[in-house]
């Protein structure tokens, strides 16, 4: 389970902030301080953060210009629902705010200042963005503008515009808009994200909690963080505070150029602690050029459940090295079963790519236009084969299996492998209804697993179904400890074995030196 799974998080989202009918409020201890009462005081320089030339005054004035306010109105419903929400951004149903809660949590979420049966059919929300063409073309973040009705941009100089939407996409979280104005806009240029190193320094700007405009400064605090929220994963983890409102806003390094689009925080109260995510100029660039000619974008599918290849996994497939995307399901009907890739084969290469990992095989495939067809190099039971597959349309989000524990079979009785340290037994009609399997699911049930030995080291369960050793299928206990014991007779040094467990199925690779 990773780092934002075993703590509370909360979101970075331009739209996260509700503006109030009346005033912008602080809640503080019970009580609350108004803009035009709170004291300014000095601030203490960052140990660490030193400016090119002593001040990072001639960056600023050059790339805050460029930096606009976004302000969407959204449909707000009078009464609350069921779930208790107003039909605010965070209001429990949103596509975005369900998808911040699966990876973030609950904690932190914003609520409205009013109560429910007081706002109005209207609700405003605030992001930022920043200007890269002189015509008016703005980015921003997707869920900065998703569900609003009308889109209102402000100028770093006041100027208020109506805005259009050109071209959204989700899976990227990245929106383009377009405005009008009587004279050419100032614009930030990008720069090259792949350039950026772990302590480089960076700027965000934006505007957060809809005080105005604001510059912070940070460096980089690492790259390619997976907040698993899809394909494109591979944030700019930065120390630069940013809170609500900085979505959509740019990072940008010491040459004023935009390395990064601010998107999320790491925070277990809602405010920023130093640990934020950019989505990387590159690969937003490349995104931004596909909307600007409108609409949405489409992405390849193939139709496979995939997982790493890891050490234990390549030595008991007999590859030399770990790497590639191990395929543990295959969807009916897909790109792939008509390409005839199986369960079991490891991918590891794609349209002329290395695939080195999963994450690898999610991007490329989902950067290929539908209706390609793409060879794949396999590597399948000892040796590598070539297939070709017709890369489908994706349609839908990508679905996380279920990592859920399932029930544990009732059968004290079964069949004994010390090797791993597992306890097998058949499926019975009981065990079969408590496991809510189906008449047609066959395999091994895993009674028992000895804590001390290699299959609890390799995370098997009580009430795991082994349906494979290998890429040998296996109905029974019996049939299951044989396929086991030839594989240990082989001199492999762990034994690949295909596991159902609750709707997920995966492969687990027990080492036998640890028997």
């Amino acid at each position: 389970m990773s780092i934002l799974r075993r703590h509370r998080v909360a979101a970075l989202l331009g739209a996260a902030l509700i503006i109030s009918p009346v005033v912008v409020s602080f809640a503080q201890n019970g009580g609350g301080a108004t803009l035009s009462n709170v004291v300014a005081t000095t601030q203490t320089p960052v140990p660490g953060i030193t400016a090119p030339n002593g001040s990072f005054a001639p960056v600023v004035a050059t790339t805050k210009p460029a930096v606009v306010t976004v302000t969407t109105v959204m449909k707000a419903q009078a009464q609350p629902d069921a779930m208790g929400g107003d039909g605010s951004p965070f209001d429990g149903n949103s596509p975005f705010d369900q998808y911040f809660r699966q990876f973030f949590g609950d904690q932190g979420m914003p609520t409205p200042k009013t109560p429910p049966q007081q706002q109005s059919q209207r609700q405003e929300a605030l992001g930022s963005g920043f200007i890269v063409s002189s015509d008016g073309t703005i980015v921003t973040n997707n869920h900065v503008i998703d569900g609003a009705t009308s889109i209102k941009v402000t100028l770093d100089d006041g100027t208020e515009l109506p805005a259009k939407l050109v071209g959204h996409d989700a899976k990227n979280d990245l929106a383009v808009l377009k405005v009008k104005a009587d004279k050419p806009l100032p614009t930030i240029k990008w720069g090259d994200s792949n350039k950026l190193m772990t302590g480089d320094q960076v700027l965000a700007i934006g505007n957060p909690f809809g005080i105005g405009t604001t510059v912070t400064a940070g460096i980089v605090s690492a790259r390619g963080r997976d907040l698993h929220s899809g394909p494109f994963d591979d944030f700019i983890q930065i120390d630069a505070p940013i809170n609500h409102g900085n979505s959509g806003g740019p990072l940008v390094d010491v040459n004023g150029n935009v390395v990064g689009i601010n998107t999320a925080i790491y925070s277990p109260n809602g405010g920023s602690v130093g640990v934020g995510f950019a989505i990387p100029s590159d690969q937003a660039q490349i995104v931004v050029a596909k909307l600007e000619k409108g609409g949405n974008i489409e992405y390849g599918y193939l139709g496979v459940q995939i997982q790493p290849v890891t050490q234990d996994v390549a030595s008991a497939i007999g590859l030399d090295h770990a790497g590639g995307a191990l395929v543990s399901s295959v969807t009916e009907g897909s790109p792939a079963a008509k390409a005839g890739i199986e369960i079991g084969d490891v991918i590891t290469s794609f349209a002329g790519q290395e695939i080195k990992d999963p994450k690898d095989l999610s991007r490329a495939v989902a950067d290929v236009a539908p209706g390609a067809k793409e060879n794949l190099d396999i590597w399948r039971k000892g040796k590598t084969i070539q297939v070709s597959a017709d890369v489908g349309r994706n349609t839908d989000d990508v679905k996380t299996a279920s990592n859920g524990e399932s029930g544990k079979p009732s059968a004290e009785q079964g069949l004994r492998v010390p090797s791993l340290g597992l306890g097998l037994t058949d499926l019975t009609p009981d065990i079969r209804q408590e496991l809510n399997l189906a008449e047609n699911q066959h395999g091994a049930v895993v009674a028992r697993v000895n804590p001390d030995k290699a299959a609890s080291a390799a995370g098997l369960q009580p009430g795991d179904l082994i349906v494979a050793v290998g890429q040998t299928p296996v109905k029974n206990a019996r049939q299951a400890n044989q396929a086991i014991a030839e594989a240990g007779k082989s001199g492999k040094k762990s034994v690949l074995l295909l596991v159902d467990r609750g709707d997920a199925q995966i492969f687990v690779a027990v080492s036998f030196a640890a028997g």
